[in-house]
């Protein structure tokens, strides 16, 4: 080998990516392809692990999901990967292990990128729609009054003290 080629690894990745962040899974999707790309590296493939309630509270999130890659880099860009998912505010977590032990076909059947892209659509989808009925209920102008509510009818003013009745003899 000379100075000038590099070596690459077969890695396999495992993002951990805060609830928030997931809510516009496209949008986080399309984050990791990036920091792939800052680091040389070409995915193999990539699925959604799971989504699932955390152990402890990380940054103030309890629960979050967990996506799987397996990609190729030059084996000394791995450290810059890992420091982006470290300095991204959209993944909590990020642990990079060596996946030289796998073929690849053990390593295509984890390949389910285009259930992710189904899924992203689908969140964005369900979002629009429930971004328009909340605008929907926008209304402009003073906020509507609520008609008052009804008062109980009010029983006349007496006195708390039992009437004396006109028959019993007075007490002295």
């Amino acid at each position: 080998m000379t100075a000038t080629e590099t070596r690459t690894g077969t890695y396999e990745a495992m993002f951990l990516v805060n609830q928030t962040a997931a809510a516009a899974f496209g949008e986080c999707l399309e984050h990791i392809n990036h920091l792939f790309e800052r680091a040389e590296a070409t995915v193999i493939a990539m699925k959604k692990w799971d989504e699932r309630r955390l152990s402890y509270e990380m940054d103030k999130q309890k629960r979050g999901v967990y996506i799987l890659a397996y990609f190729t880099c030059p084996t000394n860009m791995v450290a810059h990967l890992e420091r982006d998912a470290v300095i991204s505010d959209k993944i909590m977590r990020l642990m990079v292990t060596s996946a030289e032990h796998l073929t690849e076909e053990e390593i295509a059947a984890h390949d389910d990128r285009k259930g992710l892209e189904t899924e992203a659509k689908f969140k964005a989808e369900q979002g629009d729609t429930a971004d328009s009925a909340k605008s929907s209920t926008v209304r402009l102008g003073a906020p509507v009054q609520a008609a008052p509510a009804p008062k109980a009818e009010e029983a006349p003013a007496e006195e708390s003290a039992p009437e004396a009745d006109s028959d019993a003899p007075a007490a002295e």
